[in-house]
């Protein structure tokens, strides 16, 4: 498995996995409002462009993706297309995302489906779950240390 950056002119496939894996987990705990919010942001070039996004890759199949945004130290997008999780493929697109990261500190806003994953990454809950426009999400936090093993 190679970890390669994603860069901007080439993320039409990374964005149908993300929509794709959102489906299927992350769909049903949200509202209608929700999901049209969610395909807006992916579908938001401006933004999207924005992003540090990583792939996993095995040969020529995209695996998993990753994307950060405010220098590497926020995870905007985090998929796993169910054929390929329980494989180590989301620790090592996470690793990446450590190595790149000069704050100290990650931080992400958890989907219900996801916060099981984020904690065993050893993230901690910052708040409670919260609903912006009609996205529901937990505020975590990583901290990067000398002990974390990449």
């Amino acid at each position: 498995m190679e970890i390669k950056f994603i860069p901007p002119e080439q993320r039409s496939e990374a964005i149908a996995l993300v929509f794709s894996v959102f489906m299927e987990f992350e769909a049903p705990d949200y509202s209608a409002e929700g999901i049209q919010a969610f395909e807006r942001f992916i579908h938001d070039h401006e933004e999207i462009e924005h992003l540090a996004m990583y792939g996993a890759y095995e040969g020529d199949e995209l695996c998993g993706v990753i994307a950060t945004r405010k220098s590497g130290n926020h995870i905007s997008l985090f998929f796993i297309p169910r054929q390929h999780q329980g494989k180590g493929i989301g620790r090592a697109l996470f690793t990446r995302v450590i190595k790149e990261n000069h704050s100290g500190t990650i931080t992400v806003n958890s989907s219900p489906y996801a916060v099981p994953i984020y904690e065993h990454l050893g993230f901690i809950r910052t708040d409670v779950e919260q609903i912006t426009d009609g996205i529901r999400y937990t505020p975590m936090i990583y901290t990067v240390s000398s002990d974390t093993i990449l």
